[in-house]
């Protein structure tokens, strides 16, 4: 197990940017250093603020970009390696069209953008926004790398250490939390030959001794104007067999991944995850990215892991749909219609969904996809069916509202 982010929070509006940060990345500096010398790995430092229509005027473009690349040429002096300036937001519309040039001229800045909230509903308009941003930020680079730095997001709350979807709740003081890298350890557990109920007993017992070792490490050295949210063990992979939570979830009987039985694996995972008990921040749920996942790539490449099995996983899992690569070709339309199906899951379950999606330039469904990115393993396009949605369903401007399953009676 690893620490793939010490992730630390803070409102623009309630602390000063230059002087917060300064004072987040010598604490971030200090963690980092006693977790490496108690052992464990750090792999980044980060940074996220509120959503960046409440603190950043909109009303100059060109200004507004500046802003965002002052702050992140700020939050990388002080030792951060990304700085996260959460999402546009629904009361915000005006917030969605500033993205794409946030994402050309801010390289180490993620950024997200709702499509449903508790409150407000999905809203077919900002649907459209963002398969407009995602259609537009393939086309930023020529290898469509730009989007793994954007995210829709249903109903996420703040809190979350993993990015893009990570924002800090406004009016709320400086806050850190901690994205644990951990498929390696489930893996190893699932591998083992004991039943399904003492792969779980034995699951838990590891992240929950690993927790409470971290609680252990960081309190010492936590400035008390800090608030330690939690720790988010959604079990983030890594591009290698031994890391690799589709490579879990085979060993749990659902091989290939995507046949009948994966389903029942995925949700015996999240059901776990749910039962832990440590400090909790963010989805602690099954993460299935699917560029970063050594098996999940291999298995869309082959063809027998679907966007439709990742949309059928979302309803039992954590995080959605998550570096998922589409052809170069996809349309407005067909993002548009992608969203819609996991924002309205989203809404009828009453779960914090995600939507990383990853149009590659001149690329077809099934042919080979592989960047020059350590976090990313060879893969293969996914295909995404055409859909008349957009143009019909989804083409107006309405806020839709579902009542979902978890509603009281």
């Amino acid at each position: 197990m690893k620490v793939r982010a010490i992730t630390c929070f803070f409102d623009p509006c309630l602390n000063e940017p230059a002087s917060t940060l300064h004072q987040l990345g010598q604490l971030c500096q200090r963690l980092k250093h006693r977790l490496q010398d108690a052992g464990i790995e750090v792999q980044t430092c980060r940074v996220a603020t509120t959503p960046f229509p409440l603190w950043l005027d909109l009303t100059d473009e060109h200004q507004a970009v500046q802003h965002i690349r002052d702050l992140e040429e700020e939050a990388l002096s002080r030792g951060f390696d990304y700085l996260g300036i959460g999402p546009a937001l629904l009361t915000h519309p005006d917030a969605y069209p500033i993205v794409i040039p946030i994402l050309d001229q801010a390289q180490q800045t993620f950024a997200a953008a709702q499509i449903a909230d508790p409150s407000l509903g999905v809203s077919l308009k900002a649907l459209r926004a963002c398969g407009e941003i995602i259609h537009q930020a393939a086309a930023l680079t020529p290898d469509g790398f730009a989007n793994l730095r954007f995210a829709a997001l249903a109903n996420v709350p703040s809190g979350t250490p993993f990015f893009p979807a990570a924002y800090h709740a406004t009016g709320h003081p400086p806050a850190l939390a901690l994205a644990i890298e951990s498929a390696d350890v489930v893996l190893e557990i699932v591998a083992q030959p004991l039943t399904w109920n003492e792969k779980r007993r034995v699951l838990l017992e590891r992240f929950e001794i690993f927790a409470a070792n971290l609680t252990a490490l960081i309190i010492p050295v936590l400035d008390s104007r800090v608030v330690l949210a939690g720790f988010d063990f959604s079990p983030a992979p890594f591009p290698s067999p031994t890391c690799s939570i589709g490579a879990a979830l085979e060993h749990l009987g659902a091989s290939p991944l995507g046949s009948i039985g994966s389903l029942s694996a995925a949700a015996f995972l999240a059901e776990t995850l749910s039962r832990g008990r440590w400090p909790r921040s963010g989805f602690n749920g099954l993460m299935l990215p699917v560029l970063e996942d050594t098996t999940l790539a291999q298995r869309a490449l082959e063809g027998t892991l679907t966007i439709k099995d990742l949309l059928l996983f979302s309803a039992v899992c954590g995080t959605g749909l998550d570096t998922v690569p589409l052809p170069g070709e996809t349309a407005v339309a067909q993002l548009t219609a992608l969203l819609a199906d996991l924002a309205f899951l989203s809404a009828r379950l009453h779960k914090p969904l995600t939507a990383r999606l990853m149009p590659i330039p001149g690329k077809a469904a099934g042919e080979p996809v592989c960047f020059e990115f350590a976090y990313f393993a060879p893969g293969g396009v996914m295909a995404l069916p055409s859909s008349s949605l957009a143009e019909g369903l989804i083409a107006s401007d309405e806020d839709i509202f579902l009542e979902s399953f978890n509603a009281p009676a």
